[in-house]
């Protein structure tokens, strides 16, 4: 059985080797530096970051933190999934999706309108994210045309797509080009 929590600093070790487990070698350490600078990122308000146990292992994480709509005007409030990871031994059984529902209850229970994600275009949609660049939501940096459906976003709140549109201000830490290659 798999249990959804708030993850705890005591997790800390155990979300990083889900996370270098998850994306390997060859992104692995990169991920897991990400992830260590967010959770340290005053700009990335880390609040919402979740872990799925099973038994008592952490397996899975996910991490949610605040983004801005330029112009500075909108009083949208939206956070970026960035990023999620399951461990290898428990892909495939479901527990992304929980954490990725879990996390979209959380954030929709606090009035949230907005969740942003860069990522699989074949996965997120399944819960309900939307290309953003159609929908006049511009990236901080510019994604290749053949990926530019990866850059994805789900309404928490309706009538807010269409309403308001700009340009996304990340945390310090995700503002930069490397991060935003699909």
């Amino acid at each position: 059985m798999v249990e959804i929590r708030c993850a705890t600093d005591s997790d800390r070790a155990e979300i990083l080797d889900v996370h270098r487990d998850a994306f390997g070698k060859e992104q692995g350490a990169e991920i897991v530096d990400l992830v260590t600078a967010l959770l340290k990122d005053k700009t990335a308000e880390p609040r919402f970051s979740f872990a799925a146990e099973v038994g008592e292992q952490i397996v899975g994480h996910i991490l949610f933190t605040a983004i801005r709509l330029q112009p500075n005007d909108s009083c949208i409030s939206a956070q970026i999934l960035a990023p999620l990871a399951v461990a290898k031994e428990h892909q495939g059984r479901g527990i992304g999706g929980l954490l990725i529902n879990e996390g979209l209850k959380q954030l929709t229970a606090l009035g949230f309108e907005l969740v942003f994600v860069l990522g699989h275009p074949d996965y997120y949609p399944k819960f309900g994210f939307k290309p953003a660049g159609k929908l006049g939501y511009e990236s901080p940096y510019a994604i290749p045309i053949e990926n530019a459906n990866a850059w994805m976003v789900k309404e928490l709140k309706g009538g807010i797509i269409g309403s308001v549109q700009g340009k996304i201000q990340c945390a310090i830490t995700l503002d930069e080009p490397r991060h935003w290659q699909e």
